[in-house]
């Protein structure tokens, strides 16, 4: 039994796609591949819309500007992706 209603599909789904280091962005491809490869799980399990937010690649976590998290959050914040009730 899924807990995926009718409810969280409506909405976006939202794949985040993010390594810290210029480094691993030119050498982790793998995390890359996976990363992306969830949004096909998500068609899969029946979002018609996918949006991939990659814009933080090569982006430290810590004290660094990072618009692609900034996008995310605002998208969940008004409400077109995000729901409390998947656990």
């Amino acid at each position: 039994m899924s807990k995926i209603t009718a409810d969280h599909l409506s909405l976006s789904a939202f794949v985040y796609v993010r390594q810290s280091t210029a480094y691993q962005v030119a050498n982790n491809l793998e995390s890359q591949r996976r990363q992306y490869s969830l949004v096909e799980r998500a068609r899969q399990l029946g979002w018609e819309t996918v949006e991939i937010v990659d814009d933080d690649l090569g982006r430290s976590g810590g004290g660094t500007a990072r618009p692609g998290f900034e996008k995310l959050l605002a998208a969940i914040c008004e409400g077109r992706g995000g729901s409390s009730r998947i656990a």
